[in-house]
């Protein structure tokens, strides 16, 4: 098998959490391009048929689903119609994340409710959707976290707008780049492999002040796009990084680094 061969991804089966969301849209597209059949599931139903319908115009294989990660019959269901439709799952992307927080003095119910999606929701999709990769003994993870994970807030960044650095955020994040760690030791000998990405901030029409603040503290001088993830995303779903498992990426133009 050639090198380039090794990133395709023909006739898998993935599935993409919060997959309509500003990353979750280029991941299903990445995957989709890569050639897996991708379902792109949310609690959103209209909007993930719409980047389904939009994507299949172009000839891919995608699948609109609900999926509330609150919700344990919401998993339960979807996995078991993605099995009766397909008979298996081999890539799972764990890309929602909920930000009921949007600042430090919030209720301390908004912090309990991000916990109970970002954390347990998480945990609770993984473990009933690697039931079938246990199975198989193959399966790749792949969990979608960020650099706020691994670095604590730079408040300059948000002086003068009304953005600001939830705690949630940082606390769930490095949650899930641990957890990775976890995973990746426990199902190792099953040959699934369990590995993190963690994205620097996604340009998403912020203040021009936070921007360019932003921008002088990467290496590369600009905040990352959707483009920028398929892929880190597609590599680490495919043969090519076969032997790597446990690792947290870091997607953030060198921000953590300088």
């Amino acid at each position: 098998m050639g090198v380039l061969e090794k990133f395709i991804l023909t006739d898998r089966i993935a599935v993409v959490t919060g997959g309509a969301g500003m990353y979750g849209k280029f991941i299903v597209e990445g995957l989709a391009e890569a050639g897996a059949v991708v379902y792109v599931v949310s609690r959103n139903v209209e909007n993930c048929e719409k980047l389904a319908e939009q994507l299949r115009s172009k000839g891919y294989n995608v699948v609109s689903g609900y999926l509330d990660m609150g919700d344990q019959k919401s998993i339960e269901n979807l996995y078991e119609r993605i099995l009766k439709e397909q008979g298996r799952v081999d890539i799972l992307v764990n890309n929602a994340v909920l930000r009921p927080m949007k600042h430090y003095e919030d209720p301390i119910e908004a912090f309990d409710l991000s916990m109970k999606i970002n954390a347990t929701g998480i945990m609770n999709t993984t473990r009933i959707f690697v039931q079938n990769m246990l199975e198989r003994k193959s399966g790749v993870i792949v969990n979608v976290s960020s650099m706020q994970g691994v670095v604590g807030p730079d408040f300059t960044l948000y002086e003068g707008t009304n953005m600001g650095a939830a705690p949630d955020y940082f606390f769930h994040r490095a949650g899930l780049i641990s957890l990775t760690r976890y995973l990746a030791s426990k199902f190792g000998p099953y040959n699934i492999r369990v590995n993190c990405i963690s994205p620097g901030g996604l340009y998403a029409g912020q203040p021009d002040i936070f921007v360019e603040r932003y921008n002088k503290r990467t290496f590369l001088g600009r905040m990352a796009n959707g483009e920028d993830i398929k892929g880190v995303v597609v590599f680490l779903a495919s043969d090519a990084s076969s032997y790597i498992t446990g690792a947290n990426i870091l997607m953030d133009g060198g921000y953590t680094q300088k």
